[in-house]
C-alpha cells in the first residue's frame, strides 16, 4: 500500500518536472513568436506615421507632435507638385512652348491621401487609427494605448533641422504576455543593446532622417 503511494506521488513529481521543464523551453518560444508578429504590425503602422509626417513637412517645412493636426492634414490636404510638359531632350516641343510663351513646366494636385504612403493605399478609416499602437487593445485589457508622438528642431552646424519622434514602448503592445520575459526583454534593450525598449522611428535630440531602429 505504502509503495503504491510512493510510486503514485513519484509519478505526479516526474509529471510536475517535464511540464515545468516543457514550460521553461516553449515560453520563451510562444513569447518571441508574439513580439516577432507584433512588432511587424507596429512597424508597419509607424512606417505609415513616418510616410504622413514627411507630407505633412514637404507642405509645411516642419514636422508635427500632434496625431490631429497630421490626421486631419492627410484627409483634407492637397498637395502641390510641378513636371515637365515635354521632355528636355524634345526640342519640337520646347520650341512650341516658347513660341506659345508657355513654361515647361505645370503645375498640379494630389491629395495628401493619395500621395504620402507611396503605393499602398490607406483609406480614412485607417487613417483614424494612425494614432493606435497595434494590439495595444489585446495587451491592456480593452483600452487602445496612443502612440508616442513629439516634433522640434534640433541644429546641425548653424542649421535648424525639424525632427520628429514616435514610439511605442514594448509594454503597450506586450503586457499581456510573460511578465519576467517581458522584463528580461526591455532590460536587454535598455542595458544592453542601449537601445529604446519598443519601436521607435525618428528623434527629437537629432536628425536620423527619421530612421527606425528596426532598420
Amino acid at each position: 500500500m505504502k509503495k503504491s503511494i510512493l510510486q503514485i506521488f513519484l509519478a505526479i513529481v516526474m509529471i510536475a518536472l517535464a511540464y515545468f521543464l516543457y514550460e521553461s523551453i516553449m515560453a520563451p518560444v510562444r513569447f518571441d513568436k508574439t513580439r516577432i508578429a507584433r512588432e511587424k504590425a507596429v512597424i508597419e503602422r509607424i512606417s505609415d506615421i513616418r510616410s504622413a509626417q514627411r507630407g505633412y513637412k514637404q507642405v509645411y517645412g516642419k514636422y508635427t507632435g500632434s496625431f490631429d493636426t497630421l490626421i486631419n492634414f492627410v484627409l483634407t490636404a492637397d498637395m502641390e507638385f510641378e513636371r515637365q510638359l515635354v521632355s528636355s531632350d524634345d526640342s519640337v516641343g520646347l520650341a512650341k512652348l516658347k513660341r506659345a510663351r508657355k513654361k515647361n513646366i505645370e503645375k498640379f494636385t494630389v491629395k495628401a491621401i493619395d500621395t504620402v504612403f507611396g503605393a499602398k493605399k490607406l483609406t480614412p478609416e485607417q487613417v483614424e487609427q494612425l494614432r493606435y499602437i497595434p494590439n495595444s487593445t489585446i495587451a491592456n485589457e480593452g483600452k487602445a494605448v496612443e502612440f508616442i508622438m513629439g516634433a522640434s528642431s534640433v541644429m546641425v552646424g548653424n542649421v535648424s533641422v525639424p525632427v520628429f519622434e514616435a514610439k511605442a514602448p514594448y509594454k503597450s503592445f506586450l503586457l499581456d504576455q510573460n511578465e519576467q520575459l517581458l522584463i528580461n526583454l526591455i532590460d536587454e534593450q535598455k542595458n544592453v543593446l542601449y537601445r529604446y525598449p519598443g519601436i521607435k522611428v525618428g528623434d527629437l535630440n537629432q536628425a536620423t532622417n527619421d530612421a527606425g531602429n528596426w532598420e
